[in-house]
């Protein structure tokens, strides 16, 4: 069993950490970015790994449970507990420090509290590319990013976190630091703990550092929203852009007209690309070298997607300007989303091939339960859709609370039957521990729980996230 913070321990971090170590603005490491959950505890602030270190031995001592704390835009509650023993919450915004920066390897070393906007700023400094990019970038920390291996808008070229990164620095649950900032993009001495530390949620160590793969930056990039009649289509237009232009694809985002609709309804300023607006959309970004044509290209494709019979319409951005426009609709339909309030939200993977029919499908499922509109959207060239449910004009979210779990429940089972994930890049947190048993193998979830006995025998690091608490 754990115990509450101490005023014994919090005098020993504060006389460790100093005024700067706890935080005055404590309250704001409290709160869930969508007011779902208060949380709780004894927020500390170290500054060096060092610090981290005797933070989480201090913790170990008064088995205390630690929840490391990146930026606080996780959705799924694992920065974040209202229940047990107060915990210790490390904030790492101390430590966001580039620590070095090596362009002919394409390589650059972070620290955990580095914000994603300042690292990719920091790579284009030096003519790269950091290509991790989501819709809180400007406030999601690596470390956390990392903890929960984050996808967002470009996986389809780049792959997810896990992907761009070489090395990482972590504190274990001992205390001890395991130094892995390696460079190395061969290395097979043993297990690999990186990838096993990377997606863990700090479950099994606290990543204090990582060493972070660059890219050569595209000289031209371009973006274009196309119509299609259906995710069937929008598929069969993901192969034909595929052979037609290969890797240079950043982007391929499925767009239903609810979306469009939605922005209207929550008075969210955005250009209306095509007239009229088609039923299902795609957004597709491409990357190119120099002295190459990416407006060409993309032109290329429509007249293709036209002569297939996939595309009656489109918009091909002539600037940065109207680039930014495209790309605004799609980052601003969580928003919309947010004013509407949505009755459940979902994060989920599945085989691509089986998009269009669980589409399909998923209605008739919610049917069954109530009255729903749906705002299915998301990055379809990596086969993550974010699939939400929400309440009919002149009804709100709260006259749906008896229904939630109900409609959770049939999206998350039609996605375990068609081979899918029920959480795709937002991670399990404390929202979805009871979904990880349900639908994880049983010999992977008893290997996780192995490990996590191994790494962390006193269950101090971020109890009751990923798995239940025992």
């Amino acid at each position: 069993m754990l115990n509450a913070v101490s005023p014994e321990l919090e005098d020993r971090l504060r006389a460790m950490l100093g005024p700067e170590g706890l935080p005055a603005d404590a309250a704001n490491f409290l709160q869930e970015p969508r007011g779902r959950w208060q949380g709780r505890g004894l927020v500390v602030a170290p500054s060096t790994t060092e610090e981290v270190a005797e933070v989480v031995r201090l913790c170990a001592d008064f088995r205390v449970g630690i929840i490391p704390y990146g930026g606080g835009t996780g959705l799924v509650g694992g920065q974040i507990t209202e229940t047990g023993p107060a915990p210790v919450i490390l904030s790492l915004h101390r430590m966001s420090a580039i620590r070095a920066t090596y362009p002919r390897e394409n390589a650059m070393v972070v620290e955990a509290g580095a914000v994603l906007a300042d690292i990719q700023q920091a790579a284009g400094r030096v003519e790269r590319l950091f290509p991790l990019s989501l819709a809180s970038e400007g406030s999601a920390r690596i470390g956390g990013l990392l903890a929960t291996n984050a996808g967002g808008l470009n996986v389809i070229r780049y792959g997810t976190a896990r992907a761009q990164c070489l090395g990482l620095e972590v504190v274990m649950a001992d205390g001890t630091v395991w130094n892995g900032l390696s460079r190395l993009r061969k290395d097979n001495t043993g297990y690999d703990l990186r990838d096993l530390m990377i997606g863990a949620e700090g479950t099994l160590g606290i990543i204090t550092a990582a060493t972070l793969k660059l890219m050569p930056r595209p000289a031209e990039v371009t973006t274009a929203l196309l119509s299609v009649q259906d995710p069937s289509a929008a598929l069969d237009l993901l192969a034909l852009a595929g052979a037609q232009l290969g890797e240079t694809i950043t982007a391929f985002e499925l767009i239903h007209r609810q979306g469009f609709d939605f922005l209207a309804e929550a008075e969210i300023a955005h250009v209306r690309p095509l007239d009229p607006l088609p039923e299902w959309c795609v957004l597709v970004e491409i990357g190119l070298g120099q002295g190459q044509d990416a407006g060409g290209a993309l032109e290329a494709l429509f007249l293709a997607a036209q002569e297939a019979g996939l595309s009656k319409d489109g918009t091909i951005a002539q600037s940065v300007a109207q680039t930014q426009a495209l790309w605004a609709v799609r980052e601003n339909i969580p928003a919309a989303n947010r004013a509407i309030g949505a009755v459940s939200s979902h994060d989920i993977s599945l085989p691509l091939s089986a998009i269009p029919d669980f589409i399909a499908r998923a209605p008739g499922r919610l049917a069954g339960i109530g009255d729903f509109r749906i705002n299915c959207f998301g990055h379809l060239g990596d086969g993550n859709l974010h699939y939400n449910v929400f309440p009919r004009p002149g009804r709100s979210r709260a006259d749906h609370d008896h229904q939630r779990a109900a409609v959770k429940r049939a999206v998350h089972d039609l996605t375990h039957e068609m081979g899918g994930s029920v959480s795709a890049e937002h991670g399990v947190g404390r929202l979805k521990v009871e979904d990880l048993e349900r639908y994880a193998d049983p010999v992977k979830l008893a290997t996780m729980r192995a490990l996590k006995d191994a790494l962390d025998p006193l269950g101090i690091l971020n109890p009751g996230a990923v798995l239940r608490q025992q």
